[in-house]
């Protein structure tokens, strides 16, 4: 791996503040936080545990798209350091109660450099221009904050901040109320993404402390003595009331012993990265992988309080995540998905249809199409929840939360149900054609639940409208286009061009929505003139070239001809080589991606981390594994990066994916075994990778028959 500054500070920080005695076993000390934070990646950078509600960090002042988390790699200013922050989303929210210690009452923010920056899972530190040393951790509920004082001054200041907010977010109401010398408690409503955002917060302060000055109730400054021993700040979190806060705090962090508290989050992280284990590869290929991994468990959050017995959940980016995120979540999380399926079903109950894009309480509505049928189908095609699990979720009530959201009359719905398409001079939200591909792909979802509970006219009716999608084909051109209402094409047409959001198209052109059709891609290949012309035409998707327009989205990023990676639609289409025989071609184009799209460094993606499912890709890829058809556990089988990946799929058991004689060159499977019998499909299902095993692949540097027969193929 290139020696990085990040190298350096990882080392500085181990010793510092952790153990020697056992380094090399942590798997945290693979993990590269700064990664995603240039660029267009928007990660969160910060002090946080395994899908806790708080993303403790800096924030910076919003300075466009790029500061979506509140931090960007390119800034030196610190507005202070917020509870929570998003990862990887397009738009910009949170950033509640900020801290800020300084030097002045006056002092509103502080320059810094990344050379006095430290960051790993679960902690973080900077020293502030003036000399302050601040340090950060976490865990699910709650956050420690550590400032140390130049030795030469004598008093210090914290500004408590509860104006300020991330991108679109914005104060409507507030409440610090100071109870004692050492406790402030209160309340942050906003307005932004999330309509109605409201966060409760009891902050206690390891010593006596003075308000120094106000403004209402949104800004308080503390003063207190520069002592021996450095302030500590510890704040509790809850989406309900002042008292759960402090009920939360007294339950996860009673004690002042900052290290102590660092060491259970390294431990916690340490605990879900170890259930992926990678052999082979470089220094860099695992610290990107690690990091990956990483990303992928910074969301969805907990929305719930420590004391409730359902644990609920927030932060759904579903248009991104149904893809690969929720996928790899059957896999390495299976004890979390009767949660997540409680929080689907108290979410439907609440707003009448499962969840689009929900965060902190709110539905955003945020992308197109029904992204939260998929992730809930998928889990009870994989045995996820059941009528046999012994909890409260019925799969009755599972297929009648599927069908009512997708049977509304909102976002196109009410012209699918009359037309069979949504005529694009009809619906006046734009975007047609992504939408009505996104809304057959959930129908197949719930044609194949209603298919599994043996309800046959639901079954029918979802299953006709799953093929949708021909609607939008034209034959004559061979792409996906927008039709009105007397199904005539829209004219002027340029398979190029992109507007963002005010096309037929979401986030792209006809070049990649043309392959949004994961739920049937046999059925896709029917339309073509011949299976040799569908394969040439996905030839051509990675090497033509041409001009997007100056309106296009910046989200149609990392191009190989047209196909974006940087964006979600995308993210299957190299995987349909499979479906026609041809997964030799599939192999050569996905190491292309792993290698070409994703770095350890600073800009090391392509596009936005989307909470988690850019990362998830590179995961499932770097395995040689990835779902293509929205819910069911059909896994295809790719070109993995590393020698040996094992995975803990629940139970104590584990699935191994070998890949003998890997290398560079050696990226085309030859021959493969399961459990040391032949397998010569191109794919394997769920339900034989949860069993426990190991799925050996002989790589090679040829192309070869493997998986090239019809009755092989997905």
């Amino acid at each position: 791996m290139k020696k990085t500054k990040w190298t350096g500070c990882l080392v500085a920080v181990l010793m510092a503040v952790l153990p020697v005695g056992g380094m090399a076993q942590r798997l945290t000390d693979l993990v590269n936080p700064y990664i995603g934070t240039g660029g267009h990646g928007h990660v969160f950078l910060g002090a946080n545990v395994p899908f806790g509600l708080v993303q403790l960090g800096p924030t910076q002042y919003t300075h466009g798209w790029d500061w979506c988390s509140g931090y960007h790699y390119s800034d030196s200013v610190l507005v202070g350091f917020s509870m929570m922050h998003l990862s990887g989303t397009g738009i910009g929210d949170l950033g509640d109660v900020t801290l800020l210690p300084t030097l002045s009452p006056e002092q509103r923010d502080a320059l810094f450099s990344h050379r006095a920056e430290r960051v790993r899972p679960g902690y973080y530190s900077v020293t502030l221009d003036g000399g302050i040393h601040v340090e950060l951790t976490a865990t699910e509920r709650c956050g420690l904050q550590r400032y140390t004082l130049p030795a030469d001054v004598e008093r210090g200041y914290v500004r408590l901040n509860l104006k300020h907010g991330i991108g679109w977010d914005a104060l409507t109401d507030c409440r610090a109320r100071v109870e004692s010398a050492t406790t402030v408690s209160g309340y942050r409503y906003s307005k932004g993404w999330a309509a109605d955002q409201r966060i409760y917060f009891v902050a206690e302060f390891s010593r006596p402390v003075s308000v120094a000055a106000q403004q209402g109730d949104s800004i308080t400054v503390f003063s207190f003595a520069n002592e021996a021993e450095p302030l500590q700040v510890r704040i509790g979190l809850s989406p309900t009331s002042v008292e759960a806060a402090r009920a939360n705090l007294q339950a996860e962090l009673s004690t002042w012993d900052f290290r102590t508290v660092m060491a259970q989050a390294d431990r916690k992280w340490n605990a879900q990265l170890q259930k992926l284990r990678v052999a082979g590869g470089t220094t860099s290929d695992r610290t990107v992988f690690y990091t990956a991994l990483y990303h992928t468990m910074t969301a969805p959050s907990l929305f719930c309080d420590a004391a409730d017995s359902q644990k609920l959940y927030t932060t759904f980016s579903l248009w991104d995540t149904y893809r690969a995120a929720h996928p790899l979540m059957t896999l390495i999380h299976p004890e979390m998905q009767h949660d997540i399926a409680a929080t689907f079903l108290s979410i439907y109950e609440q707003q009448g249809k499962l969840p689009v894009w929900h965060l902190m309480g709110n539905e955003t509505d945020c992308m197109v199409g029904n992204p939260g049928i998929p992730v809930m189908a998928d889990l009870v095609l994989k045995g996820l929840i059941s009528d046999e699990s012994k909890t409260s979720l019925k799969l009755s009530s599972v297929l009648s939360a599927l069908t009512a959201s997708a049977m509304l009359d909102e976002r196109g719905m009410d012209l699918l149900k009359q037309y069979g398409y949504l005529p694009f001079d009809l619906h006046p939200e734009h975007e047609t054609v992504a939408k009505g591909l996104e809304y057959a792909l959930a129908d197949w979802c719930v044609a194949r639940v209603a298919e599994k509970l043996k309800d046959k006219k639901t079954q029918r009716y979802f299953d006709r409208r799953a093929l949708a999608y021909r609607q939008y084909f034209d034959a004559k051109s061979l792409f996906m286009r927008g039709k009105d209402s007397k199904g005539q094409w829209r004219t002027p047409f340029n398979p190029f061009h992109a507007v963002h959001r005010q096309d037929d198209y979401t986030e792209g052109n006809a070049w990649q929505y043309t392959w949004l059709v994961p739920h049937d891609v046999h059925g896709l290949v029917s339309l073509f003139p011949s299976e040799q012309r569908f394969v040439e035409k996905l030839d051509s998707l990675f090497i033509v070239e041409g001009d997007l327009g100056e309106e296009a989205s910046p989200d149609i990023s990392g191009l190989i001809g047209q196909y974006a990676h940087g964006n979600e639609p995308s993210h299957h289409i190299l995987y349909m080589y499979n479906y026609v025989g041809q997964p030799w071609k599939g192999a050569r184009l996905i190491r292309q991606v792993l290698r070409r799209f994703y770095h350890a460094d600073f800009d090391g993606l392509s596009g936005n981390e989307d909470v988690g499912q850019m990362s998830a890709w590179y995961i499932l890829s770097a395995m040689g594994l990835y779902q293509v058809e929205p819910a069911g556990g059909k896994y295809i089988i790719g070109s993995p990066q590393f020698s040996e990946v094992t995975m803990q799929v629940g139970g104590g058991k584990t699935f191994t994916v070998r890949a003998t004689g890997n290398s560079d060159e050696n990226i085309y499977v030859q021959r493969a075994l399961l459990n040391g019998s032949p397998y010569t499909k191109s794919y394997i299902m769920y339900a034989d990778i949860v069993r426990g095993g190991t799925l050996e692949l002989v790589m090679g540097p040829q192309p070869s028959g493997w998986g090239t027969a019809k009755k092989d193929r997905p």
